[in-house]
């Protein structure tokens, strides 16, 4: 008999749709981009490691054909953050000048994240693509 505390999969069932990874990703960035921007005035360490988080989670946890969707999401994701969340802590103004300087500021921050996230994201896609045609040829 197995332990059911130590399966290799990490929840029940067939996975996350695609929708509920974008969700997910996007939920989880906006907190942890809150509660930094809330306490340190801005996104920094604690938004990128969400970010990398976000990824691996997405890719984790999302059903087969999720792949492109967790890749694309947490970008998508910091963008909406940033547009909810900078308003609230600069006096709800919606300057579109001072929207893009704090989404610039954003993105200066977290871009090693972003980039080495992406990257690996990426590959994992090319990945799995390569390996379901493969196998789509041989089943040929």
């Amino acid at each position: 008999m197995t332990n059911p505390m130590r399966t290799k999969v990490p929840i029940q069932g067939a996975g996350l749709t695609k929708p509920g990874v974008a969700i997910l990703q996007f939920i989880f960035i906006f907190f942890i981009g809150f509660i930094e921007t809330l306490f340190r005035h801005g996104f920094g360490l604690l938004t990128g490691l969400a970010i990398w988080v976000a990824y691996y989670g997405g890719l984790t946890l999302g059903r087969k054909g999720t792949t492109y969707v967790a890749v694309v999401a947490p970008p998508i994701a910091l963008l909406l953050a940033t547009i909810l969340i900078h308003p609230i802590f600069s006096g709800f103004s919606l300057s579109a000048s001072k929207l893009g300087i704090d989404f610039l500021a954003t993105l200066a921050s977290v871009a090693p994240f972003l980039l080495t996230g992406a990257l690996y994201g990426w590959w994992f896609y090319f990945k799995e693509r390569r390996s379901l045609t493969s196998s789509a040829q041989v089943l040929s």
